[in-house]
């Protein structure tokens, strides 16, 4: 593994961005899924190094952006009943709901609860047996992992009184809804290297033949993400639709089996609701029937139907690739990271948040660091 100074050299970020600039010779569009890779993108300016032709637009890869409102609903009443702690990683805390977010049900007496990892809920259900602990488990295929060893623990441990909240979603079905939309503009992606160092990268063969488009598995860094989009370039100037893997040091075709058979043990593919896209089908994970009694929305009866959200947010058009953050009318101004209309807003890994905290003032490049 190699020092992270080396992916974000000034001199190879440029040498990477003029190949780039050299190899293109029409307008292309692609798609970061990762919200990581949004954050480096905007805060290195790498956008702007690029040629007017590239075309970078940010997709629905933040897991706490899609986060279904109904469900951030549920944990806020779930934080409201006496005997109930509920835990989640920081940003989830701060995501609006319809009228609320954790935040504020624990400013109104509510057990909420900020934890590193899940299995830091489950040891505290261990220690608390009188109360009923939920962990609020929302993530992509990255995250899976560690909740589904989280449940699987607390049934080896007969800890009945944890249960997981689950809003886990899928990379591949969401490619598929933005390809399938009549307003798509996306022409290449890239793919997020954390969920492929799980999952591998056999599910997007069959996508990219089937829309002929380019899938580049990408790292993080600037470096990583130029790499990424050069390949992505080459690609559709050649007119060839494959799935390519820039983040080698990392993702092995076949992923973490382990990990996945961990999955399997607890998940199940569901369809899914995706906060300001809409509902795709078998684009999350429930839990698997004989794990039932650790279901929180199951326990609790609480999770309903999708309430309406704000109508001024527009950020399912920026999950889609279809418009920018700056684009939106409310962004800076109405809607802010303090008083947010949508989770894109919220979390460290929004597109909007990434935006205001980096566009509104000059942007740290790649070429100063």
């Amino acid at each position: 593994m190699k020092f992270v100074d080396e992916f974000r050299d000034a001199a190879a970020a440029r040498t990477l961005a003029a190949a780039i600039a050299r190899r293109v010779t029409r307008p292309w569009t692609i798609m970061e899924i990762c919200g990581g890779q949004t954050h480096s993108i905007v805060k290195f300016g790498l956008d702007k190094l690029l040629p007017e032709k590239i075309t970078l637009v940010h997709g629905p890869g933040c897991p706490v952006c899609v986060t279904p409102v109904e469900l951030i609903d549920a944990a806020v009443a779930l934080a409201a009943r006496p005997g109930v702690t509920v835990c989640s990683f920081g940003d989830m805390l701060r995501v609006p709901g319809t009228g609320a977010d954790l935040l504020t049900a624990r400013a109104r007496g509510g057990d909420v609860r900020m934890v590193y990892s899940p299995l830091d809920a489950v040891a505290f259900a261990g220690q608390h047996r009188d109360r009923e602990v939920v962990f609020f488990a929302v993530g992509f295929e990255t995250t899976a992992p560690a909740n589904a060893m989280a449940v699987l623990q607390a049934r080896r441990l007969g800890l009945r009184n944890f249960s997981l909240l689950v809003s886990h979603v899928l990379v591949p079905p969401a490619i598929e809804a933005i390809l399938s939309a009549t307003d798509n503009r996306v022409q290449g992606f890239l793919a997020a290297g954390h969920v492929c160092t799980v999952m591998g990268t056999a599910e997007y063969g069959p996508l990219a033949a089937r829309f002929r488009v380019p899938i580049v598995v990408t790292g993080f860094e600037p470096v990583d993400i130029l790499q990424g989009v050069l390949a992505c370039v080459e690609q559709l100037e050649a007119g060839r639709a494959e799935v390519a893997n820039a983040y080698a040091r990392a993702v092995r075709p076949e992923g973490n089996v382990h990990a996945q058979r961990v999955m399997q043990e607890a998940f199940v593919v569901v369809d899914r609701n995706w906060r300001g896209i809409g509902r795709i089908p078998r684009s999350g994970y429930a839990l698997r029937p004989e794990l039932a009694e650790f279901d929180a929305a199951r326990r609790f009866g609480v999770a309903g139907d999708a309430p309406p959200e704000s109508t001024e947010c527009i950020s399912g058009l920026i999950m889609r690739g279809v418009k920018k953050p700056h684009e939106c009318p409310a962004f800076g101004s109405r809607c802010t990271p303090e008083h947010p209309l949508g989770a894109p807003m919220v979390s460290t890994e929004g597109a909007c948040a990434a935006y205001y905290r980096y566009r509104l003032r000059k942007p740290e490049t790649a070429a100063t660091r």
